[in-house]
């Protein structure tokens, strides 16, 4: 892999490119091979520029792993926000767009399980993934409602809680499936999988609403 250009513009650019620089060393080296030394060469900068904006190793890899959650999370809820409109279509959009690139890819998956097998001993990362886990369940729980009352239904939080809970799992067993042998499914095949999944589950006639 390339260096990185880095660019000369705001701070927050200049963050978000070091932390891709991050991002592209754990991947080809891991958490434990990732080096600040490694990490300033693939950005194409200085190891003390690093420090100016990150002060540890530790925050610089809390900042990638947050990036690779909120890209997970923010590129579904963008997606089913472009139809806000329409309740129904912005939950299907929210369940498709997690079978659809750059969610389901093996790089993806790769950079996520790397971070994952250390949530049980850095608080720090545990964190993180609790905050991107209830904010995603939250998503999809006011979503389920919001698709419900569309249809002439009401969704009780006792209700609503649970179903996405189940719909969250599925998701993620369908995406881990997707990623680690994405040529064993013809295109498109989770998706409609997942969408049957929820409908059989809510009762909601997602497929057909287009």
């Amino acid at each position: 892999m390339g260096r990185r250009t880095f660019h000369h513009e705001s701070e927050d650019v200049r963050r978000q490119d070091l932390v891709g620089a991050t991002l592209d060393c754990i991947a080809e080296f891991g958490l434990q091979g990732a080096t600040v030394r490694q990490i300033a060469e693939r950005a194409g900068v200085t190891p003390g520029l690093i420090r100016h904006y990150f002060l540890s190793k530790e925050l610089m890899f809390q900042a990638a792993y947050r990036e690779v959650v909120n890209t997970m999370f923010e590129t579904a809820s963008k997606a089913a926000d472009e139809h806000a409109a329409d309740p129904m279509f912005r939950l299907k959009t929210f369940v498709l767009s997690n079978f659809q690139a750059p969610i389901i890819d093996a790089r993806m998956l790769s950079l996520w399980a790397t971070f994952i097998s250390q949530i049980g001993v850095d608080p720090a990362l545990a964190a993180i993934h609790r905050e991107s886990y209830l904010s995603y369940r939250d998503t999809l729980e006011q979503l389920l409602a919001d698709a419900m009352a569309a249809t002439g239904r009401t969704l009780s939080a006792a209700e609503g809680r649970p179903l996405a809970i189940a719909i969250n799992g599925l998701i993620d067993g369908l995406w881990l499936e997707g990623c680690m042998a994405g040529d064993l499914f013809d295109a498109g095949e989770l998706g409609r999988i997942a969408l049957n999944s929820v409908e059989t589950l809510t009762g909601l006639a997602l497929d057909a609403n287009n």
